[in-house]
C-alpha cells in the first residue's frame, strides 16, 4: 500500500481522497460452521485491507502540504442487520464501523475527514443472487430488490466533493423495499 500511495504521490502530487471499497461476503454457515481459514480470508478483505489503505492513505494525507483529505468506507447496512449466516461479514463491516469512528478522531489534527457509506442491495455481482431468493432472519427464501450502483456512486460523490470542514458521518443507501428495515 506504501508504495501504490507512493506512486500517486509521485504521478499527482498528493492524495486527497481514498474509497475504501472491498468487501468480501465469504461462505454462508453458521458460526459453529464457519472454517477459521474462511473467517480470516474474510477478515483479511473486509477489515485488514480497509485498514492497510487507510493507514497508508493517512500518513499521505497528514505529511503532505497543505495537510489534509478525505477517507471514505464502504461499510454495509450488515453493520446494523445481519443477515442469516453471515458471522464473518457482519463482523468485519461493525469493525468498519469501529475503524471509521477512530479515523475521524485521530484525523481531526491533520484535516483527514472520514465517514462511511452503509449500502444495502446495490445491483452487483456480490448481490445477483437476490433476484433468485436469500434466506431471511424468519427461515423464508425471498426475492429482495436492488438498486441501480450508480446511486450509489452518486452519494459517494457527494461525500467526496464536501469541503473538509463538512463531513458526512454516515450514510445509509439501500434500495427502498429491501427488508432491512423491520428485518427479523
Amino acid at each position: 500500500m506504501d508504495a501504490l500511495f507512493g506512486a500517486a504521490v509521485e504521478r499527482f502530487g498528493r492524495v486527497d481522497l481514498l474509497f475504501n471499497n472491498a468487501g468480501a461476503f465469504g461462505t454462508a454457515a453458521t458460526v459453529d460452521e464457519l472454517d477459521v481459514d474462511e473467517w480470516r480470508a474474510v477478515v483479511d478483505v473486509n477489515l485488514t485491507g480497509a485498514f492497510l489503505c487507510a493507514r497508508a492513505a493517512f500518513r499521505r494525507m497528514r505529511t503532505q502540504r497543505p495537510q489534509g483529505g478525505r477517507i471514505i468506507n464502504n461499510g454495509s447496512v450488515s453493520a446494523h442487520a445481519p443477515r442469516p449466516r453471515s458471522a464473518a461479514y457482519t463482523a468485519t463491516k461493525h469493525a468498519v464501523t469501529g475503524l471509521t469512528k477512530s479515523l475521524s478522531l485521530d484525523g481531526r489534527p491533520f484535516r483527514i475527514a472520514c465517514g462511511q457509506i452503509d449500502i444495502g442491495n446495490a445491483a452487483t455481482e456480490m448481490t445477483a443472487a437476490m433476484s433468485g431468493g436469500v434466506p431471511q432472519a424468519d427461515g423464508r427464501i425471498a426475492v429482495e430488490p436492488t438498486m441501480d450502483v450508480a446511486d450509489v456512486a452518486r452519494t459517494v460523490r457527494h461525500m467526496a466533493e464536501l469541503p473538509l470542514e463538512a463531513n458526512v458521518q454516515f450514510a445509509t443507501v439501500m434500495a427502498s423495499a429491501m427488508p432491512y428495515i423491520g428485518r427479523g
